[in-house]
């Protein structure tokens, strides 16, 4: 694979603008450790949703943009905050009873609800996980309980309690006075209930790093900060990773700005520099709310792949970052039949346009050839009229439409056949409504009858077929063709919004649609529906 960083930079694609950061950052060289440090994080307080996965998989674009222009060797770490105390019972998850018994307690001491693993936090790392190594990511997983416990971040927890105060003074501005009142950057866990205690707490020896705190009963305990006594509070803990880790680059939602800002004045008065890092826009759900874990709104990972590939969804993560974009069901066929146009126009660029195209972010310049004879919406609104869950029958609509077609010679149309038929019956086929035509609805229909009719058996060019649906909504006095087509989706189709006709009726056929034309006008659509 061609590398050439000049036209890598020039194409001003968002990943490489993020990886010229870090080649700024490191132009005397590659740092002590060796490596550049990429990291993702993740709270497992909730199942992992399509969020989680964006940030892998942006931070994982960022990371081959930056191994396009470098040869410094790279690490991408996905964290998850497992040794955070269970503040709520997530809506989504069964025996909730189990978890309401477990709050405050780190979510790697609350049980699993589903019965599968030591605790709800190792049941939703493991779900995390699976998916991640599915998909092919290149990472090294870290438990936030796990580095705790193994001491890896004790250097760093001391330096904390060295510089206390001045971590307490940037905080403290941003609370409430309540808060104040109670805040320290440690949070101990309980010796007697395992809770995460939000208590005040005393600096007894700072640089030995030992604290002293009272339980909830009122006992007075002294304990070092090492070995996994403690964890951070939220913005000291991402600066503590940082340090800990020596992170050096890391985006995030732009919800947590005023964290990011925070932790890097934390990871300055610590003796290091933060990380670069990507503000991204959030997901909505179809209502416009952001997406959350505990609510289980918007698409889980497994629904997206239930009805579309991997790649698809990549490509939606790419797009605008720094846009908000609803994340819901209804953005899946776009995002399918855009991301095989950006495979196809892959092969015929030239290496500058390559840059610039999605695809080759989405499988790092490795993008493989598909040839698709039908787009993935065509298939749809195929599925919609043919009224089929069989694949056979399809595979019968599009080998006439391409000669010879197989599911052996098309194995990708064939994957998209099986999205396209569980699409259509969980969203489609509940959503279709269909009416009859008005006068002149029914004179453009009776038109296109004749014009179908009269077209050779073996014409099957979807641009001549085109030409006769235009026709045909002339001859019925359409001024504005846009209501002729909304109609024919309407009451051919029963859908609000549709496929361009002629390779529609090139695919389903001409005496097949002369047919569907004949039951729309006779009632035989809205009756059936009824």
């Amino acid at each position: 694979m061609t590398r050439n960083p000049d036209l890598a930079l020039a194409s001003k694609a968002w990943p490489f603008v993020e990886a010229e950061k870090l080649v700024k950052r490191f132009k005397d060289g590659v740092p002590e450790k060796g490596y550049i440090l990429f990291e993702t994080g993740y709270g497992p307080s909730g199942l992992p949703h399509l969020g989680t996965f964006g940030e892998v998989a942006r931070t994982t674009m960022v990371m081959r943009a930056f191994q396009e222009i470098s040869d410094m060797p790279t690490k991408l770490i996905c964290f998850s905050d497992d040794m955070d105390g269970l503040r709520k019972v997530p809506t989504n998850v069964p025996n909730q009873e189990l978890l309401a018994e477990a709050l405050g307690k780190p979510l790697t001491a609350v049980p699993d609800p589903f019965g599968t693993h030591d605790s709800f936090g190792a049941h939703n790392n493991a779900r995390l996980k699976a998916f991640l190594d599915q998909y092919g990511f290149e990472y090294e997983f870290l438990s936030s309980t796990e580095c705790y416990r193994a001491g890896r971040f004790d250097e760093t927890l001391v330096k904390i309690c060295q510089r206390y105060d001045k971590i307490i003074n940037v905080i403290l501005p941003t609370l409430g006075e309540e808060r104040r009142q109670t805040y320290s950057p440690f949070l101990p866990l309980c010796p007697e209930t395992g809770v995460v205690l939000q208590v005040p707490l005393e600096i007894i020896d700072a640089e030995n790093g030992i604290i002293a705190f009272e339980s909830e009963s009122g006992t007075r305990y002294e304990r070092p900060v090492t070995g996994g006594n403690v964890k951070c509070q939220w913005k000291v803990d991402w600066a503590m990773r940082w340090d800990a880790l020596d992170v050096d680059y890391e985006m995030a939602g732009k919800d947590l700005d005023e964290s990011v800002k925070l932790s890097s004045i934390i990871r300055r008065i610590l003796g290091g520099k933060p990380p670069e890092a990507l503000s991204y826009e959030m997901f909505l759900d179809q209502n416009g709310q952001k997406i959350s874990k505990s609510k289980g709104n918007g698409i889980s990972i497994e629904e997206w792949l239930a009805y579309a590939s991997p790649e698809s969804l990549s490509l939606y993560m790419f797009q605008a970052p720094r846009k908000a974009k609803r994340l819901y069901f209804d953005v899946i066929p776009k995002a399918v039949d855009e991301y095989y146009t950006f495979v196809s126009k892959f092969h015929e660029q030239e290496l500058a346009d390559q840059y610039k195209n999605p695809a080759w972010h989405i499988h790092g310049g490795n993008v493989p050839v598909a040839n698709l004879p039908v787009s993935f919406a065509l298939l749809l609104n195929l599925v919609s009229v043919a009224n089929t869950e069989d694949k056979a029958t399809l595979w019968g609509f599009v080998a006439r439409y391409v000669d010879g077609a197989t599911a052996e010679k098309y194995p990708t149309l064939d994957m998209l056949m099986g999205y396209a038929i569980r699409y259509y019956e969980d969203f489609v086929k509940p959503a279709k409504t269909f009416r009859l035509p008005t006068d002149q609805e029914t004179k453009a229909f009776e038109s296109l009858k004749t014009r179908l009719a009269a077209l050779d058996a073996s014409e099957h060019d979807p641009e001549v077929i085109m030409t006769e649906v235009f026709s045909a909504g002339k001859d019925a006095g359409f001024e504005n063709l846009r209501e002729w087509f909304k109609a024919c989706y309407e009451v051919l189709i029963g859908q609000s919004q549709g496929p361009r006709m002629g390779g529609f009726i090139a695919l389903y056929g001409k005496q097949e649609t002369i047919a569907l034309i004949e039951d729309a006008l006779e009632g035989k659509l809205v009756a059936t529906e009824k």
